[in-house]
């Protein structure tokens, strides 16, 4: 049986259009103001009040007017995506929310978190430890729970919902980036992303332009991720291209597949990502059998398991450099 191998970076763990991008834009800058009678002589206490007390107006995913602070100090993210894109822009938010499919903050994020407050699981937060937390600026990701939303922003109205549906991390991120009044760094950000999945594409030698299937094994059997999903869009930028099979616009996972249609999943190389314990027993179970056995990249020893909450997401700057390690790693060491 031939095992996949685990790839290196995941051992360390230790690293809309214009229009859409208009949604998140500044519509309204400093329009608070600070208490006049507070200040003294010279008037630093006014403006210290003023700089605390001054907001923007910002527009969510979904179109929602949001005032938030001009400068936000104490920041809850409610997804790992908001926390990823926070983290990335140099802010360290005083409540986050378990990674995805975990029951902790993800492992590639751990230790830039040690000591954060944990407000509970992805997108299911715990009121009483979100108001501990005294946030002034709340992300709540992709949350469509409208009964949650309203007891968020009753913790506070700086609520915003950071990505829609079909939002790729770089809106998001953009999104993200101007709500805490640094868009240029989040545009910065992604600058140096694409230029280093350019050059790292560049560098894989004979891997150069393989094809690469990026699968998540389900309990029901394997599914294969479409070009517009996180994992996929980073290969692609890295001038790698997708089997025939899997080259379908989209940003979504494929239904799981028969074992009659394993062959789908199958490449130059293959990258395997689990969510579960369910899921990670499967792929175990399937990997004695032939219809596996018979895959070109099992063949040739070019299967990679890679980890599902980093690979799974929708992403974030920090998950892209992981993805890419992973990637370099393993093509480059063929």
């Amino acid at each position: 049986m031939t095992l996949p191998r685990r790839s290196p970076a995941l051992q360390r763990h230790a690293v809309r259009t214009a229009a859409v991008l208009g949604a998140a834009a500044l519509l309204l800058t400093g329009c608070g103001s600070g208490d006049s009678g507070s200040k003294d002589a010279k008037g630093s206490a006014g403006k210290e009040s003023a700089a605390s007390s001054a907001t923007r107006t910002v527009k969510d995913a979904t179109g929602r007017a949001v005032e938030v602070p001009a400068e936000p100090k104490r920041i809850v993210t409610l997804t790992q995506e908001d926390l990823d894109m926070v983290l990335a822009l140099g802010v360290k938010p005083v409540g986050i929310t378990n990674g995805q499919g975990l029951d902790k903050p993800p492992a590639y994020l751990a230790d830039k978190v040690e000591g954060v407050d944990v407000v509970g699981n992805l997108l299911q937060p715990v009121m009483d430890k979100v108001v501990a937390a005294r946030p002034d600026l709340i992300l709540a990701g992709d949350m469509q729970d409208e009964q949650v939303l309203k007891q968020l922003r009753e913790i506070t109205p700086a609520t915003l919902v950071t990505m829609a549906p079909t939002d790729d991390w770089k809106l998001s991120f953009r999104g993200i980036g101007n709500a805490v009044n640094k868009l240029d760094r989040a545009n910065e950000v992604i600058s140096e992303h694409e230029a280093a999945a350019k050059a790292a594409g560049g560098k894989l030698g004979a891997n150069k332009g393989a094809e690469v299937s990026i699968v998540r094994w389900n309990p029901g059997g394997p599914s294969w991720m479409e070009n517009k999903q996180f994992a996929s869009g980073i290969a692609l930028e890295m001038g790698l291209k997708r089997p025939k099979a899997q080259n379908k616009d989209g940003n979504a996972h494929t239904p799981s597949l028969s074992l009659e249609k394993i062959n789908e999943i199958d490449g130059d190389w293959l990258f395997l990502s689990t969510l579960t314990s369910d899921g990670e027993k499967a792929l175990e179970d399937v990997q004695s059998k032939a219809a596996y056995k018979e895959l070109d990249a099992v063949k040739n020893d070019h299967v990679v398991t890679v980890d599902g909450s980093v690979w799974s997401t929708r992403g974030g700057p920090l998950a892209a450099g992981v993805v890419m390690d992973d990637i370099t790693e393993a093509l480059s060491a063929s």
